[in-house]
């Protein structure tokens, strides 16, 4: 890693951070390619003096680092003590996600409609393409939800896998990755949604029935048919939810 020069000095720019130019180098070695997941960055004693700013410095930027899914901390010390670089984008944008979603600033309904809109796309892409295996998952998560004597929470914990591997089908990264996020974001209302709302076998049965009727539109190729089930899915539950908070 090689450092950079600070950018942004100019008047008027928010004061620079003592941690940011470890930030700014670790982004600009990722992109560069110096630097690639699987990559272990030096101790805190040697990025401290590298950067010219103290130990506690270093350890703030590997939490906000550890904390966007960029490095893993590991739990040993010693010379080879230094941060992992890993990659998962989720962590990140899901922990953002869900502290917006908390401070009332990203509606819930709006997240829900923005689920329906990647899932719908997802539902809509031929798996043909990934070939049979990228099923296998999703019709695994199926039969793991329809045991009789589930947990609302194990239930929601499975439900939220299977719509992550439906949307893996699409092959675009970005898109599962968002899904992961956004997932994330409403997991606590949807999980209170299900341990709150009245004749729970009832809600399990239905859930279970909407989830493998678009499983079975997927599998059969019935691109629109499968993309309006999961939109209709995704709806029944939110409004379901809402209907008993009000």
């Amino acid at each position: 890693m090689t450092t950079r020069p600070a950018a942004g000095s100019g008047g008027g720019s928010a004061p620079r951070r003592s941690y940011d130019a470890l930030l700014t180098d670790v982004e600009a070695t990722l992109a560069s390619g110096e630097l690639a997941v699987g990559d272990q960055l030096p101790g805190e004693r040697v990025l401290a003096g590298k950067y010219g700013i103290s130990r506690a410095s270093v350890r703030e930027a590997i939490r906000i680092l550890d904390a966007m899914g960029i490095l893993q901390v590991p739990r040993n010390s010693g010379p080879r003590s230094g941060p992992l670089v890993i990659a998962t984008p989720s962590k990140g944008l899901g922990s953002a996600l869900r502290l917006h979603v908390a401070a009332k600033k990203l509606p819930v309904a709006d997240i829900v409609e923005t689920r329906i809109l990647l899932e719908g796309w997802a539902a809509r892409t031929s798996p043909e393409r990934l070939g049979p295996e990228a099923l296998q998952e999703a019709h695994g998560l199926l039969e793991a939800m329809d045991a009789p004597d589930i947990e609302p929470g194990a239930f929601h914990e499975l439900d939220a896998r299977f719509h992550v591997a439906l949307s893996r089908l699409g092959g675009n990264v970005v898109i599962e990755t968002m899904m992961e996020a956004l997932g994330g974001a409403i997991s606590g209302y949807i999980g209170d949604a299900l341990a709150t709302l009245g004749d729970a076998p009832t809600v399990l049965d239905e859930l279970r029935g909407q989830h493998h009727s678009i499983f079975a539109a997927v599998s059969s190729g019935e691109r629109d048919t499968a993309a309006r089930l999961m939109g209709e899915h995704i709806s029944w539950l939110h409004d379901r939810a809402r209907s008993e908070r009000e």
